[in-house]
């Protein structure tokens, strides 16, 4: 027998074995991959040579990344605070100044687990996000991985020793896997730089957050709420890649490379993947096309019309040629001539 449906409740028994042995498993390898990327040797970076006192590489040391501006903790607490925050207040409010016709179905599973709507779309926003994070951060790692570009700071890094290596002039390229002897850790830390991942996180982290303000968000009564809030996270991620710059961390194109892979992460999964942030509509049936219907609601027929004799030789007498010097012959009379009526009725 088929279990009825309450207003508002939908069930489902596939929503909790998806959520068990799919996304959680994607979502633990994405995570996994990432934390081998960023903390074993898993992975080798790509050695790259240099040219004997290249200028573009020779920037001041800025030190470790602990001493930016800008340091990756606090990218890394923002990233994670500010769209967790948003989310939170954004369901909250839409849940609780929307129309009870308007929400999302309360979905049961087994007849035991009802999922509130409101706990669904905070979890699958906030899981989506997260998710799109961890990625981020495996693109920007394997970026950096494969490519190997050097930071504008490489060669204070790397501290060369020119008159071994036989650097004559400056066109001479250096390819000596041991050339550099600086410290090891610092050195392979100046081979990442394309892309930035910190521009990445932060412009990830500003698109996702900006969409959900433009797309959730409903302010009436001001029209400048909503642009504030949007300009002033993209500022803010603008500013770490300006920053990463300055401080001779990365080159501009690391920075743009590392802004492009963030927003078009982040503009992948709001438009293909949670719809915008909205409910999915189910399309509607399409209808039967209806017999058109009198006045008194009886089906109406359509007839053949039927032309009459009588009609088409007045239609002649009123041509042209009726105009003309020379007498008109009228046409031999019919046999018999069947009036129209007759014909329609028989019809």
């Amino acid at each position: 027998m088929a279990v009825e449906e309450k207003p508002g409740v939908k069930s489902s028994s596939s929503i909790v074995p998806c959520f068990l042995f799919v996304e959680l498993v994607i979502m633990a390898g994405t995570v996994l991959l990432a934390y081998y990327f960023e903390y074993t040797d898993t992975f080798p970076v790509h050695i790259q040579g240099f040219f004997c006192y290249d200028k573009s590489f020779s920037k001041p040391y800025p030190g470790p990344d602990d001493t930016s501006k800008i340091p990756p903790v606090l990218i890394y607490s923002l990233v994670t605070a500010i769209p967790t925050v948003t989310i939170l207040v954004g369901e909250l409010c839409a849940f609780f100044t929307k129309a009870a016709g308007t929400q999302e179905k309360t979905i049961v599973t087994a007849d035991c687990c009802y999922f509130n709507p409101l706990l669904r779309r905070i979890i699958r926003f906030l899981g989506v996000y997260a998710f799109g994070l961890f990625t981020t951060t495996i693109f920007a790692n394997a970026g950096q991985v494969v490519t190997g570009n050097q930071t504008p700071h490489f060669l204070s890094a790397c501290r060369p020793n020119y008159t071994a290596l036989g650097c004559q002039s400056a066109m001479q390229y250096i390819t000596e896997r041991r050339a550099c002897t600086g410290n090891p850790l610092i050195v392979m830390s100046a081979r990442k730089s394309f892309p930035s991942k910190d521009a990445a996180l932060s412009v990830y982290s500003a698109v996702y957050t900006v969409m959900y303000v433009t797309l959730v968000f409903k302010t009436k009564g001001t029209r400048l709420t909503k642009p504030t809030i949007s300009l002033t996270l993209l500022c803010l991620a603008m500013l770490v890649g300006v920053i990463r710059v300055a401080e001779y961390r990365n080159h501009w194109s690391d920075v743009l490379a590392g802004f492009f892979t963030g927003a078009a992460i982040a503009v992948f999964l709001v438009t293909c993947v949670i719809n915008n942030f909205q409910q999915l509509q189910p399309s509607p049936l399409p209808q039967r096309p209806q017999r058109p219907e009198s006045m008194l609601g009886m089906p109406m027929v359509t007839l053949p019309s039927v032309e009459s004799p009588l009609e088409k030789l007045l239609v002649d007498l009123r041509s042209p040629r009726s105009h003309d010097h020379q007498p008109y012959r009228f046409p031999a009379t019919p046999d018999v001539l069947i009036p129209s009526r007759s014909i329609s009725s028989e019809v």
